[in-house]
């Protein structure tokens, strides 16, 4: 095999080794996204130099059409940015009448060929298009500039005709000779030219699916050397060949050759899936980063309107509590939600269910079996206050003695006292005088012979606690109260949620 081949051979398969590693190389950021794709090039190439009719685009009538293939693999740095490994093997040629040697004053018709150059270049690329219109317009089409460097490896043939003397000839570089222009590499015993080249180029690119786009690329390449077509202006003659194996550096410009190529592109990596009319969903898969704005697979942060907050508040607003959990409609000390019996007379002493009691029975029942019961019965009573006092009527003096006696046959049992007001006063002020009251009944408790003071539990809550609208007299009157609770010792807390407690 050619060496030629070999090194062809050995570019390929370097692109082609891209696709495995690229694979699970993606975009780090908050979704994951395709960075990969690898790019072939096939078009055609047009010398510039001095060994070419026309300074333009424009073909002389004995310079051929001459092509030039290619592969690149792409990185995508950012939506805007990216690199590209390229890599081309073509063919340069080109020809010109009438060109007049300085050193000897002969007119020559010449014609170069490269039959196969070979260049390596690693450039940058810019999103032109998302730069100056951004990602909602154009979005199936990617322009891009990309600006890079590399090297360049050719020889070049050149065959002429002296049309001053009549005489024709032709040389080649290759030989050991042309290593004084750049280097050499040897091939198959012949010698290549080794130059810097600098690519400049535009790409039009348009998404056909999520694997594939296609589009043209023009390359314009800038080699380091004057000497790609083997004539340095004037300053060379064919004939002596001063001039082409020396350093001299003549008038004319560096040459250069352009590349108009038609591009096909592979996208890697996983799930590949691409936008549907600009809308995005980062569930569907992975989107190239060539293609679409990382920013626009976030979703957009809710907020919520006014309507949409009282919706959300109402439907996870909790079930009304029933009401008549707050309400004591015969002022008994238990919740009309629980009271068995709704019209128990005033000052009567109830049980947890409601049901009026008869206080002297159960005392008497206690005496005459001697011992505790095994249990505390739950006993409820209220006691009411005039307004802005806290001094206990006579009424309520003759049930809490009772309560006193009770408490000390059944040391089993304990006394909650809670104090309430209704609500004409402040808040501060009407805890204060729920504390009085409640402190009011617990030192008649104590006087009235209660043997275990440590029984008592007090708590207050001021106006916090009605049983009773505070709008009518009566029910003013029904929120002045100290409730009454005889309770088993087992029931460490009573049913209040809040207040203060001591």
């Amino acid at each position: 095999m050619k060496k030629k081949n070999l090194y062809v051979a050995l570019l390929c398969s370097t692109l082609l080794s891209y696709n495995t590693y690229a694979q699970n190389r993606t975009y780090e950021g908050p979704n994951k996204m395709n960075t990969w794709s690898i790019t072939g090039y096939g078009g055609i190439t047009k010398f510039f130099g001095d060994l070419t009719q026309y300074n333009g685009f424009k073909r002389g009538d004995r310079e051929e059409l001459t092509g030039a293939w290619g592969l690149s693999v792409n990185k995508q740095l950012t939506p805007l940015l990216g690199i590209q490994l390229t890599g081309y093997n073509g063919r340069l040629q080109g020809a010109k009448d009438n060109h007049q040697s300085s050193l000897t004053g002969d007119t020559y018709s010449a014609t170069f060929n490269s039959p196969s150059f070979v260049q390596l270049t690693l450039d940058g690329t810019l999103n032109v298009n998302r730069l100056l219109f951004g990602y909602n317009k154009l979005r199936r089409w990617k322009v891009d500039a990309h600006l890079g460097g590399g090297i360049i490896y050719y020889h070049t043939d050149v065959e002429y005709t002296n049309v001053t003397k009549a005489t024709v000839g032709q040389f080649s570089t290759n030989t050991d000779a042309s290593s004084k222009t750049a280097g050499k590499w040897e091939r198959n015993g012949s010698t290549y030219t080794r130059e810097w080249v600098v690519p400049v180029g535009f790409a039009v690119h348009y998404e056909l699916s999520p694997r594939f786009d296609i589009g043209f690329d023009y390359t314009h390449n800038f080699v380091n050397t004057e000497k790609l077509d083997a004539t340095v202006g004037g300053l060379s003659d064919y004939d002596s060949q001063q001039g082409i194996w020396t350093f001299a550096k003549g008038d004319s410009r560096n040459d250069a050759y352009g590349i108009l190529s038609l591009a096909l592109t592979y996208k890697l990596g996983k799930n590949a899936v691409r936008a549907k009319d600009g809308k995005y969903d980062a569930a569907a898969g992975r989107y190239h980063l060539r293609w679409a704005n990382p920013q626009q697979l976030i979703p957009v942060p809710y907020n919520p309107t006014m309507n949409d907050a009282d919706s959300i508040a109402k439907a996870n607003m909790p079930k009304p509590v029933d009401p008549r959990l707050y309400t004591d409609s015969d002022g008994d000390g238990v919740a009309d939600l629980f009271d068995k019996e709704a019209n128990t007379p005033a000052g009567s002493i109830v049980s947890g269910g409601g049901v009026a009691l008869d206080i002297d029975k159960i005392i008497r029942d206690a005496i005459k079996n001697n011992l505790p019961k095994d249990e505390c019965e739950a006993l409820f009573s209220n006691i009411e206050f005039d307004t802005d006092k806290a001094i206990i009527r006579n009424a309520s003096k003759e049930t809490l003695s009772k309560v006193v006696e009770l408490l000390n046959m059944r040391t089993n049992c304990r006394i909650v006292l809670v104090g309430h007001t209704d609500a004409r006063a402040s808040d501060s002020y009407n805890v204060s005088l729920s504390r009085r009251r409640v402190d009011a009944a617990k030192r008649f408790l104590v006087r009235a012979g209660l043997t275990d003071p440590s029984r008592i539990i007090a708590e207050y809550y001021g106006e916090y606690r009605p049983i009773a609208e505070n709008t009518t007299v009566e029910g003013l009157q029904s929120n002045r109260r100290v409730e009454i609770k005889i309770l088993p010792n087992n029931t460490i807390r009573s049913t209040y949620p809040a207040g203060f407690r001591r």
